[in-house]
């Protein structure tokens, strides 16, 4: 067996109404710290979700800050204008609450607060060095795994995207709360869980830093994700099945935290930039072609997958199942639906191989020429 790391957060809680228990769960982690940063977005905080755990820390005697200024896929403005709330209100520590854009700006002001480095500086693998404050994570959608990884992305500029890598980013504590999840729309539900299927496909078949570890996670992962999401989809309120949501998302979120994802992620990037499609759904809308386009070299690990979820072992039962439930939860299946172009293909292949940071664990080798024809496939 050829040589591994692997990496983990140290703390994970789970269970339905944890929110509302925060300063008890975390207790250890606070100490006789008194000042919360806690970051989130406008819709988190619209409907409710933070109120429990705010109550909570207020009730144990500690001054919270809320910072509700998160967008999707935030710009370094946000992430900037962040640090200087987090700095002038004196945050002793950072609690990213929502999404996997509310906590990776979360995790970025932790960062920023904590050391003496730039945001700038940060970008790229492992340059951010640290230390940084305590950091919590608490997830409302099931989806990107942020709680459970060491990367932010960051858009720079009009839609080039940046991701900061390092250790130090894994946060302290990550509390699992199915409650939280319970309104979330149906589409935002299956796009989210979609996306962290693709985190679980794409680790297990990951050329370069695949492992053990990481397989048996995303294994665990897809199968929880694969027997619940259209459960979550159809009742909002099963709580086993936001629960399984939820674990398979972490689970996916350790193995892909370890054993990087691919061409994927790589090509749902420019829409994310371009086009403004949510994350989980631009990774949802390329998981069949570039699938098929791994085949050749990934055929033994995709019939792997396709026989631990009890389809046919092979390429084309993985992706005929992915595409199945894209269809039935209702989410768009066609790039075209998300306002794509034939004229805007060239631009989005050549923004995608740019992305070299994630092409280079595809298990197949991709092209300018490949990508197009990827994108071109689902037009």
């Amino acid at each position: 067996m050829s040589s591994f790391d692997f990496r983990t957060v140290p703390h994970i809680h789970v269970g339905a109404g944890s929110a509302d228990r925060l300063a008890a769960i975390a207790a250890p982690l606070i100490g006789d710290r008194r000042r919360i940063f806690l970051v989130t977005d406008p819709g988190v905080r619209t409907a409710g979700l933070i109120d429990g755990s705010v109550a909570a820390l207020e009730a144990a005697g500690l001054t919270v800050a809320i910072f509700d200024e998160v967008v999707a896929d935030p710009p370094e403005a946000v992430v900037l204008a962040a640090e200087d709330a987090a700095r002038a209100f004196g945050a002793e520590l950072v609690i990213g609450f929502g999404g996997g854009s509310s906590m990776d700006a979360a995790k970025l002001v932790a960062m920023l607060l904590g050391s003496k480095q730039s945001l700038a500086q940060m970008y790229g693998v492992n340059n951010a060095t640290g230390p940084r404050l305590p950091l919590i994570l608490v997830p409302t959608t099931a989806g990107t795994g942020s709680e459970v990884t060491p990367i932010s992305v960051v858009t720079v500029g009009e839609s080039s995207k940046m991701g900061v890598n390092a250790p130090a980013l894994y946060g302290d504590l990550a509390v699992l709360d199915a409650a939280l999840t319970y309104g979330l729309p149906r589409a935002t539900t299956a796009a989210t869980g979609i996306d962290a299927m693709v985190h679980a496909i794409e680790a297990y078949t990951t050329k370069l830093q695949k492992n053990p570890v990481s397989d048996a996670l995303a294994l665990a992962g897809l199968k929880k994700l694969h027997g619940a999401i259209e459960r979550a989809c159809t009742d909002g309120r099963d709580t086993e099945a936001r629960e399984d949501m939820l674990l398979g998302a972490l689970l996916a979120g350790q193995a892909f935290a370890n054993a990087p994802v691919g061409a994927v992620h790589a090509l749902a990037y420019p829409l994310g930039g371009v086009f403004h499609v949510p994350h989980g759904l631009s990774n949802s809308l390329m998981l069949p072609p570039v699938l098929r386009f791994n085949a050749p070299a990934a055929e033994p690990f995709y019939a792997e997958l396709a026989s631990h979820i009890g389809l046919h072992a092979s390429t084309q039962g993985l992706v005929e199942e992915m595409e199945r439930i894209a269809g039935a939860v209702g989410i768009e299946t066609r790039l075209s639906q998300v306002g794509v172009s034939h004229n805007d293909l060239p631009r989005l292949a050549e923004e995608a191989m740019l992305v070299t940071r994630l092409l280079v664990n595809n298990p197949r080798e991709m092209t300018l020429d490949d990508a197009h024809a990827c994108y071109e496939a689902v037009l």
